[in-house]
């Protein structure tokens, strides 16, 4: 959801900057696809990712480490839900973080794990 906010698609940018200014919590895993992505696809410098992800800073807390529970109830996670592993890393942040809510475009909208929900910002 994250890389929508540097979408030409002005609706859907929109929407995630106004989510994102909301504040709330992120994981390690979201900040590492975002730079994977903003690089490889977008074609981002270093230097503007590195831009790019000091500005999600603001407003978000302390991003969510990665540690070896989060990866174990990873797996836990993507056998009993079918997803892959990394987006179970990034569900599994969340649900250790006590959230209630998960925006994602790419996961199952209105999905319930645990007492976290999976909403689709776009749908």
């Amino acid at each position: 959801m994250l890389l929508y906010t540097l979408s030409t698609d002005t609706r859907k940018a929109d929407i995630a900057a106004h989510i994102l200014q909301n504040g709330g919590t992120i994981s390690v895993q979201v900040l590492n696809e975002f730079a994977n992505v903003a690089k490889r696809k977008l074609g981002m410098s270093w230097d503007e990712v590195a831009r790019a992800l000091t500005s999600i800073g603001r407003f978000c807390a302390q991003p969510r480490p990665l540690t070896v529970e989060t990866h174990e109830a990873a797996v836990r996670i993507a056998d009993r839900y079918g997803y892959g592993l990394y987006d179970s890393l990034i569900l599994a942040s969340a649900v250790e973080s006590h959230c209630d809510t998960l925006y994602s475009e790419d996961m199952h909208n209105g999905q319930t794990i645990d007492r976290l929900t999976i909403r689709n910002p776009f749908a």
